[in-house]
């Protein structure tokens, strides 16, 4: 799994490639317990190039979410993968998480979250 991060007008981006699983999540709970310590309350999750996601990455993502989420925070998801929607269809997660087709769209959901919910 490869990890890249970025901020964009105040959301912090995270791209990710490869397999999210039992033995690659701890990378991505690490890399978004930074992101989230250095003051990020709104993110994108950009799973463009992952294929496979397991429990243990989709519980990552919902312990992050529920740390964010009373200060008014928000984690929009970008899933390309019919596998991975699937996925996320099947356990219910895409009515935790905005899902998009795009980064552009994720952040525009961000923007939209930030000035709803804080």
């Amino acid at each position: 799994m490869r990890l890249a991060a970025h901020d964009v007008d105040g959301t912090s981006v995270i791209s990710v490639t490869g397999e999210v699983d039992v033995y690659t999540a701890p990378r991505l709970r690490a890399a978004l317990d930074a992101r989230v310590a250095a003051g990020a309350c709104r993110l994108v999750v950009d799973l463009g190039g992952v294929d496979l996601i397991d429990s243990t990455g989709l519980g990552v993502l919902v312990g992050c979410l529920r740390r964010i989420a009373p200060a008014g925070g928000s984690i929009e998801l970008v899933v390309t993968s019919p596998s991975v929607a699937r996925v996320l269809q099947i356990t219910g997660l895409d009515a935790l998480f905005a899902v998009h087709d795009t980064v552009d769209e994720a952040l525009a959901g961000a923007r939209d979250a930030g000035t709803v919910g804080g």
